[in-house]
């Protein structure tokens, strides 16, 4: 199991700038206002959040730059309120390789704002990850997910891909999070 793969939802590779033109928002998405500051979405049922998800695109960072393709993102709620999170993707070699952690829920009213930690030292957890869902479409078909400091973001989905017009609205979320749209790679994603 490889502890690379990084604060959640590790997602992916494949070095093409994400498609995003013509940025504009769609009424039915969870679109925060534009105020400066990274703002998580008004509500989450961490229930209907919680399967599979397959990275679209990220911004790269260095805990995946072994992932070559298929990177997702499995999501369980534990009994106590947790969530056990599963990243995989496939390497160049064409192994899979896997990390395995937790989340934890820091807000409670919005159910938007976690703490993920992929490193465990004989069950102790030193280190956490901000994980804020700060765009979700309501019918829980994509997602992305962000940390306040715009280092990483990832745009996730119950599918390998995403329409155009969606891909629009996602780009106005991440702008207006002060998310660098040209930042962004497009994950490969087979069959």
């Amino acid at each position: 199991m490889n502890q690379r793969l990084g604060l959640l939802v590790m997602p992916l590779l494949v070095a093409v700038t994400l498609p995003l033109p013509g940025v504009h928002a769609t009424p039915q998405a969870d679109i925060p206002s534009s105020s400066g500051a990274v703002a998580p979405v008004s509500r989450v049922d961490l229930a209907r959040y919680a399967g599979i998800w397959y990275e679209i695109a990220k911004i790269p960072n260095r805990f995946q730059k072994q992932c070559a393709r298929d990177t997702l993102a499995q999501y369980t709620l534990r009994p106590d309120g947790r969530i056990d999170v599963v990243n995989q993707c496939i390497k160049r070699n064409g192994s899979v390789d896997q990390a395995r952690g937790i989340a934890k829920v820091v807000d409670a009213a919005t159910g938007a704002k976690l703490k993920v930690s992929l490193v465990s030292l004989l069950g102790w957890r030193p280190f956490w990850g901000d994980y804020w869902i700060v765009g979700l479409d309501p019918n829980y078909r994509w997602a992305v997910v962000g940390a306040p400091n715009r280092k990483y973001c990832w745009i996730l989905a119950r599918s390998k891909t995403l329409d155009p017009n969606t891909l629009q609205t996602i780009a106005a979320i991440i702008e207006r999070n002060g998310y660098q749209r040209g930042s962004f790679q497009m994950d490969g994603q087979g069959p």
